[in-house]
Parts: C-alpha cells; sequence; structure tokens
C-alpha cells in the first residue's frame, strides 16, 4: 500500500466513517426483542425492521456508486454522513413500527453513499497487491461498529431511545470537520451506470457478487433469529448484546488477517475455509437447549463469517479493475451484493421462521454454502482475470 501521512489519515477517517455507520446498523440486535414486545412485532416483521437499513442501501447501492464517480468520494461520503445524522433523529423520537423502517431505510440509504465514497477513496491510494490488508483494515474498524452497536442498544433499552439516539446523532455531523480537510484526489469519471449493469453478465463479476451476498445472507438469518431464540431460552437485552458484542471482537481480530492472507495466498482458500465452519453452525442453530450454548455456538459462526469479508470484497475490486469498471461502482457493487443478501437473510429467516419453524432457513443457509463450496471447486486461488 502507497504509504504516506494523508494516506495514514484518509484511512482513520474514513475507517471512522464506516464505524459509526456500523454501530448505528448493528444497535437493532439487542433492542429487537423489546421493540417486538412494545409494537406486538411477528417475526416477519422483526425481519422487516432489521432489513429495513439494508433495503436502504440496496435501493442507494448504484446511485451511490455513481455519485461517487462523478462527484468524488468526499462529497459522497458527506452526504452518507448527513443522512445518517438524520435518521438517528428519525429512529430516536419515532414509536411506531413504520416510522422506525423508514428511519432504518434512510440509514441504509445514508450507508450506500458512506461506504461507496469510502471504499473508492482507500482503494485509489492502494496497490493491487495490498487490497486484502487494506479491505482488512477498514472491515476491522466497521466491525468494531458492530462490537458497540448492540452495546449502545442495550443501553439504550435501559435509558430509553430519544435521549441517548438524539445525543448520538452529534457524532457524524462532527465528523464531516476532518474529511473536509483530507485531499481527494481520486478525480471523476463519466462512466455511466449502464455499463456496469451491463458488465454483470460476465461470470467472475457475477460470481464475484454471489460471494459478497452470500455471506451477508447468512448474517441477515442470524440478525433476526439468533436475539429472538436467545430470548425465547430465556436470554435479556444484555446477555444479547454481550453475545454479539464478543462475536464482533473475534471478527475485528480476524479481518485483517484473513485480507492479509488472501493478499499471500489467493483470494479463494479463506473463503473455501470459511464456507465449511459457517455451514456446519448453521446446521446446528436448532440444537442447543440454553441460551448458553447458543451463544457459543453463534460467537464461533459469527467468527467464521468474518473470515469472507476482506477477501471477498478485495476479490470484487480485483474483478471489477479486470473488467474495467471504477472502483467507485465497484464498491457500489459491493453494497448492492451486501444489501441484497442482508434482505434475503433478514426477511426469509422471519418468514420462513414464522411459518415452518428456524430450522428450515439456516438448514437451507448450510445448504446453500455448501452448494457454493461445490461450484468453486475448480477455481483457482487467485480470481483476478477479465471473463
Amino acid at each position: 500500500m502507497k504509504r504516506s501521512g494523508g494516506v495514514e489519515r484518509l484511512m482513520l477517517v474514513v475507517g471512522i466513517a464506516v464505524f459509526v455507520d456500523t454501530v448505528f446498523y448493528a444497535v437493532i440486535t439487542p433492542l429487537l426483542p423489546q421493540l417486538s414486545h412494545q409494537l406486538h412485532l411477528s417475526k416477519l416483521s422483526a425481519g422487516v425492521m432489521t432489513a429495513s437499513y439494508p433495503a436502504g442501501m440496496l435501493v442507494a447501492s448504484l446511485p451511490g456508486g455513481a455519485l461517487a464517480v462523478r462527484r468524488g468520494p468526499r462529497f459522497t461520503v458527506i452526504t452518507g454522513l448527513l443522512l445518517l445524522s438524520l435518521s438517528t433523529v428519525g429512529f430516536a423520537l419515532l414509536d411506531t413500527a413504520p416510522g422506525l423502517d423508514i428511519a432504518r431505510f434512510v440509514e441504509g440509504v445514508g450507508g450506500a453513499c458512506s461506504w461507496a465514497g469510502g471504499l473508492a477513496w482507500i482503494v485509489a491510494a492502494t496497490l493491487p497487491e495490498r487490497r486484502g490488508a487494506v479491505m482488512g483494515t477498514a472491515l476491522g474498524m466497521a466491525i468494531g461498529g458492530s462490537l458497540f452497536g448492540p452495546a449502545v442498544g442495550a443501553l439504550a433499552s435501559a435509558v430509553g431511545r430519544p435521549v441517548l439516539f438524539c445525543a448520538l446523532a452529534a457524532v457524524p455531523v462532527a465528523l464531516l470537520v476532518p474529511i473536509g480537510k483530507l485531499p481527494d484526489r481520486r478525480g471523476t469519471s463519466d462512466q455511466p451506470v449502464a455499463d456496469v449493469v451491463r458488465l454483470l453478465r460476465r461470470p467472475a463479476l457475477a460470481g464475484s457478487m454471489w460471494l459478497m451476498a452470500l455471506p451477508a445472507v447468512l448474517s441477515g438469518v442470524f440478525n433476526v433469529l439468533g436475539p429472538l431464540r436467545l430470548h425465547g431460552l430465556g436470554a435479556g437485552a444484555g446477555v444479547i448484546g454481550a453475545i454479539f458484542l464478543i462475536g464482533a471482537g473475534l471478527e475485528t481480530a480476524i479481518a485483517p488477517a484473513s485480507g492479509r492472507f488472501s493478499d499471500r495466498y489467493g483470494r479463494m482458500l479463506p473463503l473455501r475455509g470459511a464456507l465449511v465452519g459457517v455451514a456446519a453452525g448453521m446446521a446446528c442453530f436448532t440444537l442447543p437447549s440454553s441460551a448458553l450454548a447458543l451463544g457459543v455456538l453463534m460467537v464461533a459462526t459469527v467468527t467464521v463469517l468474518g473470515v469472507f469479508w476482506a477477501p471477498v470484497m478485495a476479490l470484487v475490486a480485483d474483478v471489477a479493475e479486470a473488467n474495467g469498471v471504477d472502483q467507485a461502482h465497484a464498491a457500489a457493487l459491493m453494497n448492492l451484493g451486501w444489501a441484497a443478501g442482508q434482505i434475503a437473510g433478514s426477511a426469509g429467516a422471519g418468514a420462513a421462521g414464522k411459518a415452518f419453524g428456524d430450522g428450515v432457513p439456516t438448514l437451507a443457509g448450510a445448504a446453500l454454502c455448501l452448494l457454493t463450496l461445490l461450484v468453486l471447486r475448480g477455481v483457482p486461488a487467485d480470481v483476478r482475470t477479465r471473463s
């Protein structure tokens, strides 16, 4: 990676921006049982609330990438932070399920802008052979946000949403000052979104998008069924928050190492290992009969899920570069894959869990992992070619 004081500051500030965004994304986890009780939410409604953030990101993914392409990463990150602050105030003050769904949707739109701008910004300052390490560093910051998010949610369940979230809405605004001082040398381009959508028909790009979506599907299943099942086994908001806190802490540690490993040995090797581990965790999800046993299983599975992100994001950037896709659009494709996966996992788990029980969506997730592993058997460890 190109090293300079400017690049180090860029990594730090963009990392803090995605950290803050992920805090507010993850805050719903320990609040979900309480909100389900207060607002009389079904499993399906809880899934919709969880999926509202990725729905906003899904809708705004390609427009967010286009904004970064045409107006530059800094403008796009600033837009995302302002939307995050606005949505946080909404989440503080609204007290109906549709209102909270809308607030999280707007937050997802802001997240699409922050991630598209931030990732394009740091990839432009990074050598291709160091992409995994850089993605791992950025993800470490983001996962750190998911580590603190459940803790913030647990605190909100104790002190109340209005006071806490109105105060936290000032944090994204405070980041505007250091972001405004960073150099934005990436420049802009005129590559239209239509060209990028057309290139998705190429197998390497479509395959990398599936590998981005799959762990998001599995994460969405865990984010909906995990806290509800833990609550059913007697765990309170504090215990649920602690379980997700531990899992996110281990993810934070493993993401940079996974990225560096993929730089050295290729993107496919850590992805294959993660597919095996997550399939086992998903298949065993309904077996524990105590909150402690389920918590241990969830922490282990979430930790293995953390192996996915840095290699697969670096893979999307590699394949996009080989196929002539602007890196801002590549970041938008990462958002698109993640958001589509989260929606499918969250809403699908809520609907299937209500209709058939938790075993159906979790076993389906395990089957998807094994089928993907089967398809990847003949793929070389390092995929950086044009297709």
